[in-house]
């Protein structure tokens, strides 16, 4: 009789140990979270994420990432160098995406006589140029040398004496192009030909465009003001004109310019020059007159 109460006694408190335990009668206020665990075919437990069972509140969360706006730097000229008389300055273009550079001479008034040449590859100059400028602060020497296929570099010598220093500018962040007007006036010059190019007193600058149709290219460009004075002297040499034409912007103060161009290759290899004012002096009241009326170049009233 004392054994069958005592199995009554622990099967009673079994069933209510259990009621309890479904109630969650031992902790109050809480919940458990039991992670589902799923069986494959085979009766083996399948991975689950154990992210995936965790409640909400104590979940992970996505940060939130703010799109920002990644603009290019502003690109800046690069500054000028001085280059002392008999020294040279060389600058390196590694990246074959420049593929032209705007190289601008000038001085302080003194002359300006310089070697300018572009190296690619070792023992490769496929383009030189000799500068001379009587006065480099009021006529710079300023051209854009074209750059295909790099590496390339830059390298200006200054040939002057020691008195005449100068100051070089080589950017190959952007660099100006010739207008609509210059690659469409373009002219044959046959080999060993000249032209030239008178302007009003009124055009402040002008646009000079060379080009071959793949044969290298030979010239002697010239600003004449007066009787046989020079004021500028470019003589140009490229191995290819077409792939590496020559554009320079030369300045025209005062009056009585005149651009010669001389084609100084054979006759087997002509050339087509462009050369076409850059700026005009628009003020009616600037006048460039000698004597107070009389204007070089005729009426200007047109």
């Amino acid at each position: 009789m004392t054994r069958t109460l005592t199995y009554n006694n622990i099967f009673h408190n079994l069933i209510v140990a259990f009621a309890l335990g479904s109630t969650n009668g031992f902790v109050p206020n809480t919940v458990s979270h039991v992670p589902h665990v799923s069986m494959n075919l085979n009766g083996m437990p399948t991975k689950t994420d154990y992210l995936s069972t965790l409640p909400p509140e104590i979940g992970v969360r996505t940060p939130t990432v703010e799109t920002q706006k990644i603009t290019p730097a502003t690109q800046e000229d690069e500054p000028a160098i001085l280059v002392q008389g008999g020294s040279l300055r060389t600058w390196s273009y590694r990246s074959p995406l420049v593929e032209q550079v705007q190289v601008v001479l000038s001085s302080e008034g003194r002359p300006l006589d310089a070697d300018l040449e572009l190296w690619h590859g070792p023992d490769n100059t496929p383009c030189k140029l000799r500068v001379y400028v009587e006065d480099g602060h009021i006529r710079p020497f300023n051209a854009v040398i074209a750059t295909p296929r790099g590496p390339n570099t830059i390298a200006i010598r200054n040939i002057g004496q020691i008195e005449f220093p100068l100051s070089a500018q080589v950017n190959g962040n952007h660099a100006e192009s010739p207008s609509d007007e210059c690659t469409s006036a373009g002219r044959t010059i046959q080999g060993g030909a000249l032209r030239t190019y008178p302007f009003d007193p009124l055009v402040d600058s002008v646009q000079i465009l060379l080009k071959t149709d793949g044969r290298p290219l030979n010239a002697r460009i010239e600003l004449l003001q007066g009787p046989n004075n020079n004021k500028q002297v470019i003589e140009l040499y490229t191995e290819d004109g077409f792939v590496r034409p020559f554009f320079c912007i030369l300045e025209t103060p005062e009056t009585g310019n005149v651009v010669r161009v001389v084609n100084t290759a054979p006759v087997e290899f002509p050339m087509t020059a462009a050369v076409v004012p850059h700026s005009i002096d628009q003020d009616m009241s600037s006048y460039k007159a000698i004597g107070g009326t009389a204007v070089l170049g005729g009426d200007l009233a047109f």
